[in-house]
Protein backbone atom coordinates (compact mmCIF):
# COMPACT_ATOMS: atom_id res chain seq x y z
CA UNK A 1 0.00 0.00 0.00
CA UNK A 2 1.20 3.38 0.98
CA UNK A 3 4.43 2.25 2.24
CA UNK A 4 5.84 0.68 -0.93
CA UNK A 5 5.87 4.24 -3.26
CA UNK A 6 7.27 6.01 -0.01
CA UNK A 7 10.30 2.81 0.67
CA UNK A 8 11.22 3.77 -3.16
CA UNK A 9 11.27 7.43 -3.02
CA UNK A 10 13.36 6.86 0.70
CA UNK A 11 15.26 4.40 -0.13
CA UNK A 12 18.69 6.06 -0.04
CA UNK A 13 17.67 8.51 2.74
CA UNK A 14 19.92 6.25 5.15
CA UNK A 15 23.53 6.77 4.10
CA UNK A 16 25.54 4.70 6.32
CA UNK A 17 26.75 1.77 4.27
CA UNK A 18 27.09 -0.35 7.65
CA UNK A 19 23.52 0.04 8.62
CA UNK A 20 22.14 -0.72 4.78
CA UNK A 21 23.81 -4.11 4.90
CA UNK A 22 22.20 -4.81 8.25
CA UNK A 23 18.88 -3.32 7.19
CA UNK A 24 18.86 -5.36 3.76
CA UNK A 25 20.09 -8.71 5.64
CA UNK A 26 17.06 -8.15 7.97
CA UNK A 27 15.15 -7.71 5.05
CA UNK A 28 16.12 -10.64 2.96
CA UNK A 29 16.88 -12.98 6.15
CA UNK A 30 13.45 -14.80 6.24
CA UNK A 31 12.77 -14.93 3.18
CA UNK A 32 15.76 -17.45 2.54
CA UNK A 33 15.31 -18.87 5.71
CA UNK A 34 11.72 -20.03 4.95
CA UNK A 35 12.45 -20.69 1.15
CA UNK A 36 15.67 -23.18 2.32
CA UNK A 37 12.35 -24.71 4.77
CA UNK A 38 10.23 -25.51 1.69
CA UNK A 39 13.27 -26.16 -0.54
CA UNK A 40 14.39 -29.03 1.90
CA UNK A 41 10.95 -30.47 2.31
CA UNK A 42 10.65 -31.47 -1.47
CA UNK A 43 11.75 -35.22 -0.62
CA UNK A 44 11.24 -36.67 -3.77
CA UNK A 45 12.28 -34.71 -6.58
CA UNK A 46 14.17 -31.27 -6.41
CA UNK A 47 12.85 -28.62 -8.50
CA UNK A 48 15.63 -27.14 -10.80
CA UNK A 49 17.21 -24.13 -8.99
CA UNK A 50 16.35 -22.14 -12.60
CA UNK A 51 12.66 -22.48 -12.01
CA UNK A 52 13.02 -21.61 -8.07
CA UNK A 53 15.18 -18.52 -9.19
CA UNK A 54 12.28 -17.60 -12.04
CA UNK A 55 9.54 -18.06 -9.69
CA UNK A 56 10.94 -16.12 -7.21
CA UNK A 57 11.64 -13.38 -9.51
CA UNK A 58 7.86 -13.72 -11.39
CA UNK A 59 7.16 -13.14 -7.43
CA UNK A 60 8.87 -9.60 -7.09
CA UNK A 61 7.56 -8.55 -10.39
CA UNK A 62 3.89 -9.62 -8.99
CA UNK A 63 4.52 -6.83 -6.43
CA UNK A 64 4.06 -3.83 -9.66
CA UNK A 65 0.75 -4.51 -10.94
CA UNK A 66 -0.72 -5.40 -7.11
CA UNK A 67 0.72 -2.26 -6.40
CA UNK A 68 -1.15 -0.43 -9.12
CA UNK A 69 -4.08 -2.68 -8.25
CA UNK A 70 -4.49 -1.06 -4.95
CA UNK A 71 -4.07 2.21 -5.93
CA UNK A 72 -6.94 1.99 -7.97
CA UNK A 73 -8.85 0.14 -5.32
CA UNK A 74 -8.07 2.64 -2.73
CA UNK A 75 -9.19 5.42 -5.02
CA UNK A 76 -12.02 3.95 -6.43
CA UNK A 77 -13.23 3.81 -2.33
CA UNK A 78 -12.62 6.95 -2.36
CA UNK A 79 -14.21 8.02 -4.91
CA UNK A 80 -17.06 6.51 -4.04
CA UNK A 81 -17.31 8.21 -0.86
CA UNK A 82 -15.61 5.30 1.62
CA UNK A 83 -14.35 8.27 3.45
CA UNK A 84 -16.90 9.32 5.26
CA UNK A 85 -17.76 5.74 5.91
CA UNK A 86 -16.68 4.41 9.81
CA UNK A 87 -13.67 3.53 9.87
CA UNK A 88 -14.43 -0.50 10.24
CA UNK A 89 -15.44 -0.44 7.19
CA UNK A 90 -12.29 0.84 5.84
CA UNK A 91 -10.01 -0.87 7.44
CA UNK A 92 -12.22 -4.56 5.96
CA UNK A 93 -12.05 -2.95 2.76
CA UNK A 94 -7.72 -2.21 2.51
CA UNK A 95 -7.42 -5.64 4.08
CA UNK A 96 -9.53 -7.94 2.01
CA UNK A 97 -10.07 -6.38 -0.99
CA UNK A 98 -7.17 -3.68 -1.15
CA UNK A 99 -4.27 -6.24 0.18
CA UNK A 100 -6.00 -9.81 0.36
CA UNK A 101 -7.72 -9.60 -3.43
CA UNK A 102 -4.53 -7.76 -5.26
CA UNK A 103 -1.78 -9.38 -3.73
CA UNK A 104 -3.03 -12.85 -4.05
CA UNK A 105 -4.65 -12.14 -7.65
CA UNK A 106 -1.48 -11.02 -9.06
CA UNK A 107 0.66 -13.76 -7.34
CA UNK A 108 -1.47 -16.65 -8.40
CA UNK A 109 -1.20 -15.17 -12.18
CA UNK A 110 2.25 -14.28 -12.28
CA UNK A 111 2.97 -18.38 -10.59
CA UNK A 112 0.42 -19.89 -13.09
CA UNK A 113 2.51 -17.73 -15.84
CA UNK A 114 5.44 -19.47 -14.66
CA UNK A 115 4.67 -22.98 -14.23
CA UNK A 116 1.50 -24.72 -15.13
CA UNK A 117 3.36 -25.81 -18.78
CA UNK A 118 6.12 -26.51 -17.07
CA UNK A 119 7.31 -29.97 -17.35
CA UNK A 120 9.12 -29.83 -13.92
CA UNK A 121 5.74 -28.78 -12.29
CA UNK A 122 5.04 -32.83 -12.30
CA UNK A 123 4.25 -33.74 -8.78
CA UNK A 124 1.75 -32.74 -6.26
CA UNK A 125 4.50 -30.73 -3.95
CA UNK A 126 5.37 -28.73 -6.57
CA UNK A 127 2.59 -26.67 -6.49
CA UNK A 128 3.64 -25.77 -2.84
CA UNK A 129 7.47 -24.97 -3.69
CA UNK A 130 6.39 -22.60 -6.81
CA UNK A 131 4.02 -21.10 -5.29
CA UNK A 132 6.08 -20.60 -1.99
CA UNK A 133 9.20 -19.54 -3.71
CA UNK A 134 6.60 -16.95 -5.62
CA UNK A 135 5.17 -15.65 -2.70
CA UNK A 136 8.49 -15.09 -0.92
CA UNK A 137 9.79 -12.82 -3.54
CA UNK A 138 6.41 -10.57 -3.26
CA UNK A 139 7.36 -10.76 0.08
CA UNK A 140 11.17 -10.29 -0.31
CA UNK A 141 10.57 -6.45 -2.66
CA UNK A 142 7.60 -5.72 -0.46
CA UNK A 143 9.96 -6.27 3.04
CA UNK A 144 12.97 -3.80 1.24
CA UNK A 145 10.67 -1.23 0.42
CA UNK A 146 8.87 -0.83 4.16
CA UNK A 147 12.18 -1.05 5.96
CA UNK A 148 14.11 1.33 4.03
CA UNK A 149 11.19 3.42 4.13
CA UNK A 150 11.46 4.45 7.42
CA UNK A 151 12.47 8.07 8.60
CA UNK A 152 15.17 6.32 11.26
CA UNK A 153 17.20 3.47 11.82
CA UNK A 154 15.70 2.46 14.96
CA UNK A 155 12.55 2.49 13.40
CA UNK A 156 13.58 0.38 10.11
CA UNK A 157 15.27 -2.31 12.69
CA UNK A 158 11.91 -2.50 14.53
CA UNK A 159 9.77 -2.75 11.32
CA UNK A 160 11.91 -5.30 10.11
CA UNK A 161 11.96 -7.47 12.95
CA UNK A 162 8.26 -7.13 13.13
CA UNK A 163 7.63 -8.24 9.67
CA UNK A 164 10.07 -11.01 10.00
CA UNK A 165 8.06 -12.44 12.32
CA UNK A 166 4.56 -11.61 11.34
CA UNK A 167 4.50 -10.52 7.66
CA UNK A 168 6.93 -12.97 5.55
CA UNK A 169 5.60 -16.00 7.40
CA UNK A 170 2.10 -14.50 6.59
CA UNK A 171 3.14 -14.52 2.69
CA UNK A 172 4.74 -17.98 3.00
CA UNK A 173 1.63 -19.30 4.63
CA UNK A 174 -0.88 -18.04 2.03
CA UNK A 175 1.91 -19.15 -0.60
CA UNK A 176 1.29 -22.73 0.58
CA UNK A 177 -2.39 -22.47 0.62
CA UNK A 178 -2.31 -21.05 -2.64
CA UNK A 179 0.16 -24.08 -4.15
CA UNK A 180 -2.04 -26.58 -2.15
CA UNK A 181 -5.17 -25.83 -4.43
CA UNK A 182 -3.38 -24.92 -7.36
CA UNK A 183 -1.22 -28.91 -6.93
CA UNK A 184 -4.61 -30.15 -6.57
CA UNK A 185 -5.86 -28.45 -9.82
CA UNK A 186 -3.30 -29.30 -11.80
CA UNK A 187 -3.48 -33.09 -10.96
CA UNK A 188 -7.44 -33.75 -10.10
CA UNK A 189 -8.48 -32.15 -13.57
CA UNK A 190 -11.82 -33.60 -12.73
CA UNK A 191 -11.69 -30.56 -9.99
CA UNK A 192 -9.61 -27.86 -12.06
CA UNK A 193 -11.87 -25.14 -12.01
CA UNK A 194 -13.13 -25.53 -8.31
CA UNK A 195 -9.81 -25.86 -7.16
CA UNK A 196 -7.70 -22.99 -8.90
CA UNK A 197 -10.53 -20.89 -7.66
CA UNK A 198 -10.03 -21.85 -4.12
CA UNK A 199 -6.63 -20.82 -4.77
CA UNK A 200 -7.24 -17.64 -5.07
CA UNK A 201 -10.34 -17.87 -2.79
CA UNK A 202 -8.63 -18.83 0.45
CA UNK A 203 -5.37 -17.00 -0.02
CA UNK A 204 -6.92 -13.72 -0.62
CA UNK A 205 -9.41 -15.03 2.70
CA UNK A 206 -6.48 -15.37 5.18
CA UNK A 207 -4.39 -12.61 3.96
CA UNK A 208 -7.51 -10.50 4.61
CA UNK A 209 -8.56 -11.61 7.80
CA UNK A 210 -4.51 -10.98 8.84
CA UNK A 211 -4.23 -7.89 7.61
CA UNK A 212 -7.63 -6.63 8.68
CA UNK A 213 -7.07 -7.72 12.32
CA UNK A 214 -4.29 -5.05 12.16
CA UNK A 215 -5.81 -2.43 9.93
CA UNK A 216 -9.22 -1.78 11.69
CA UNK A 217 -8.06 -0.74 15.17
CA UNK A 218 -5.70 1.75 13.36
CA UNK A 219 -8.80 2.82 10.85
CA UNK A 220 -10.62 3.57 13.70
CA UNK A 221 -8.42 5.40 15.53
CA UNK A 222 -8.08 3.03 18.60
CA UNK A 223 -4.19 2.34 18.58
CA UNK A 224 -3.43 1.07 22.22
CA UNK A 225 -6.43 0.75 23.36
CA UNK A 226 -8.27 -2.25 24.90
CA UNK A 227 -9.88 -3.05 21.45
CA UNK A 228 -7.18 -3.56 19.78
CA UNK A 229 -5.29 -5.86 22.55
CA UNK A 230 -8.00 -7.77 21.88
CA UNK A 231 -7.95 -7.54 18.20
CA UNK A 232 -4.45 -8.40 18.49
CA UNK A 233 -4.57 -11.78 20.71
CA UNK A 234 -6.92 -12.80 18.11
CA UNK A 235 -4.75 -12.18 15.36
CA UNK A 236 -1.78 -14.56 17.53
CA UNK A 237 -4.26 -16.98 17.46
CA UNK A 238 -6.07 -16.64 13.82
CA UNK A 239 -1.46 -16.81 13.32
CA UNK A 240 -1.04 -20.18 15.38
CA UNK A 241 -3.90 -22.05 13.23
CA UNK A 242 -2.61 -20.96 10.23
CA UNK A 243 1.06 -22.25 10.74
CA UNK A 244 -0.68 -25.52 11.80
CA UNK A 245 -3.00 -25.49 9.17
CA UNK A 246 -0.46 -24.93 6.34
CA UNK A 247 2.05 -27.41 7.70
CA UNK A 248 -1.02 -29.96 7.33
CA UNK A 249 -1.15 -29.17 3.39
CA UNK A 250 2.41 -28.91 2.94
CA UNK A 251 2.05 -32.81 4.77
CA UNK A 252 -0.60 -33.72 3.09
CA UNK A 253 1.09 -33.28 -0.74
CA UNK A 254 4.18 -34.14 0.67
CA UNK A 255 2.04 -37.87 0.86
CA UNK A 256 0.02 -37.59 -2.41
CA UNK A 257 3.82 -36.80 -3.90
CA UNK A 258 4.89 -40.00 -2.53
CA UNK A 259 1.77 -42.05 -3.23
CA UNK A 260 3.00 -40.59 -6.85
CA UNK A 261 6.26 -41.73 -6.69
CA UNK A 262 5.03 -45.15 -5.92
CA UNK A 263 2.19 -45.73 -8.32
CA UNK A 264 2.29 -42.81 -10.25
CA UNK A 265 -1.41 -41.64 -9.94
CA UNK A 266 -1.15 -39.91 -6.15
CA UNK A 267 -3.82 -41.97 -4.61
CA UNK A 268 -1.59 -44.98 -4.03
CA UNK A 269 -2.35 -48.45 -5.49
CA UNK A 270 -6.07 -49.24 -4.39
CA UNK A 271 -7.64 -46.15 -5.93
CA UNK A 272 -10.86 -46.55 -5.77
CA UNK A 273 -11.11 -44.02 -8.20
CA UNK A 274 -9.60 -45.74 -11.17
CA UNK A 275 -12.96 -47.25 -12.08
CA UNK A 276 -15.01 -44.84 -12.02
CA UNK A 277 -13.44 -42.01 -13.19
CA UNK A 278 -16.28 -39.78 -12.94
CA UNK A 279 -16.69 -39.95 -9.19
CA UNK A 280 -15.03 -36.85 -7.77
CA UNK A 281 -11.88 -37.07 -5.03
CA UNK A 282 -12.33 -37.34 -1.14
CA UNK A 283 -11.28 -33.91 -0.02
CA UNK A 284 -9.45 -35.96 2.75
CA UNK A 285 -9.81 -33.53 5.84
CA UNK A 286 -9.16 -30.43 3.82
CA UNK A 287 -8.54 -27.60 6.94
CA UNK A 288 -9.28 -24.66 4.11
CA UNK A 289 -13.00 -26.18 3.12
CA UNK A 290 -15.58 -24.47 4.88
CA UNK A 291 -13.00 -23.19 7.13
CA UNK A 292 -12.48 -26.55 9.08
CA UNK A 293 -9.88 -25.53 11.89
CA UNK A 294 -9.62 -29.09 13.23
CA UNK A 295 -5.86 -29.25 13.45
Amino acid sequence: MGGRAVGLRTMLKINDMNQNTILLALAVLPVIVLATFVYRQDKFKKEPFGMLVKAFLFGCLSALPAILLENFLMNLFVGLGGENLPGFVSGIYNGYVVAGFSEELCKLLLLSLVVWKSRHFDEYFDGIVYAAFVSLGFAGLENIMYVFSQETYGAAIMTGGVRAILSVPGHFLFGVTMGYYFALAKFQPERRADNLFKALLFPMLLHGTFDALLMVPEAMGLDNTAFASVLFIVFIYFDIRLWKAGMRRLNHLQQLSEQQANDGDGYGQDNPYDNDPGQEPPQQGDAFSGFNWNV
